[in-house]
Formats: structure tokens, C-alpha cells, sequence
């Protein structure tokens, strides 16, 4: 079962989990929340996440508080997250240049890739916190590489199995099926009977089988 932990000082989220009569851990932590679960491998995952109202992120940006806060989750937490709580507009919360503002947000998502999540006000940020536990709670879909579409016929599955082959383009996979006339014999082909076929040089052919020999890694 995931555990969420809470840091003591987070009073209104605590006040309002009790109200729910949810069940959580109170501890004093270097953040403001834990999410702790496990993955369908049983690997340990620790969500770490900060939570804001929206005057405290500005206030943040000001003392540089945020970077160092950002910096301990992306070390700390296999997945970090940043709560940003509030309904108003937050460039006109202050007298506080927008680019500022902007510069922070651009600075979270791509230098260090950490995830924002906004909420309204407290009970939004507790029910988005019971929501992630339960996430977790449930099993992981795994979603397929492969776009799903209309039911091919067997020469479109054919041509279709080749195509996903590196560099094999339409052209290139109905070469190949009418030289070599079925998928196996592809397959199980040599590396200097591909380059026979017009388009695939050395460095084609040595990927194709690259991706037909080599073992899968999970």
C-alpha cells in the first residue's frame, strides 16, 4: 500500500486529510510531502513534492529559496513534483516583471524537468495528493508503441512488419517481400544478401540485423 507522509508544518492540508478521515503519516520532513509506493518490478517509487501558494512562489523566486528546494527534490525523489496553489492571476499579483515569472516556469520544466501541477487552494492540493496515492495503487498499463488502426489485410500486415524495420520505407519493404517472398526468410536472412537489394547498402543492412539479432532488455 502507497504511504503518504506529510511535514507537521503543512497544518491545513493535515486538518483537512483528518476531516476526510483519510489515513497519512505526520513527520518532519525536508518537504512538504512523500509519496511512497512501489512499481509492478517492486521497485521502491519516492514522490517527493513541494507545495506553494502562489505568493510564496513569487516570494521564492526573489530569495532564490526555490532553486535550492528544486535542486533537493530532483536529488532526493525519483519523481519530484512542485504544487502551485491558487485561482488568481499570478503576473498580476504583484509588482513583479512577467519575464521574471516566465523565466522561472521555463527554468523548472527544462532544466529540471520537474513537473507543475496547480490546485485551487488546499482542499484542491488534498485531493490532488490522494489522487496521485491512489495512482499508485493501481497497475501500470504499459501503452504500445504501435498505432492502432483498422484491421490490415495480410499483405498489409506483411508490408507492415518490414516497414517497422530501421530505414525501410514502403518502397524498400515490397522490394524486399517480392525478392524474398515471405517475412521469415527476411528475417532469417544474411547480412550480404540485403545489400543485394536496391536502397539497403552495408550501413542499412548491419541496422536491420541489428534489430532482428540483438536480445531484448526489459
Amino acid at each position: 500500500m502507497p504511504t503518504l507522509i506529510i511535514d507537521q508544518k503543512e497544518r491545513e492540508i493535515i486538518r483537512e486529510l483528518q476531516r476526510r478521515k483519510e489515513n497519512f503519516k505526520i513527520e518532519t520532513i525536508s518537504t512538504d510531502f512523500i509519496i511512497q509506493g512501489q512499481d509492478q518490478e517492486k521497485n521502491l517509487i519516492n514522490i517527493g513534492a513541494e507545495r506553494k501558494t502562489q505568493n510564496d512562489f513569487l516570494n521564492s523566486i526573489i530569495d532564490k529559496r526555490i532553486i535550492h528546494q528544486l535542486i533537493f527534490l530532483k536529488e532526493n525523489f525519483t519523481i519530484p513534483l512542485l504544487i502551485i496553489e491558487g485561482s488568481e492571476n499570478i503576473y498580476e499579483l504583484r509588482n513583479f516583471h512577467p519575464n521574471a515569472i516566465r523565466g522561472m516556469f521555463a527554468s523548472i520544466a527544462l532544466d529540471f524537468q520537474i513537473p507543475i501541477l496547480y490546485t485551487k487552494n488546499h482542499k484542491d492540493t488534498t485531493s490532488l495528493l490522494l489522487t496521485i496515492l491512489k495512482r499508485l495503487e493501481k497497475p501500470k498499463k504499459h501503452v504500445s508503441l504501435i498505432k492502432k488502426r483498422k484491421p490490415l489485410t495480410l499483405k498489409e500486415q506483411q508490408e507492415y512488419i518490414i516497414e517497422s524495420l530501421p530505414s525501410i520505407g514502403p518502397t524498400i519493404a515490397k522490394s524486399l517481400l517480392k525478392n524474398f517472398k515471405t517475412v521469415k526468410k527476411i528475417i532469417n536472412t544474411k547480412e550480404e544478401k540485403l545489400q543485394k537489394i536496391p536502397k539497403i547498402g552495408p550501413k542499412k543492412a548491419k541496422k536491420i540485423l541489428e534489430v532482428i539479432d540483438s536480445p531484448y532488455s526489459d
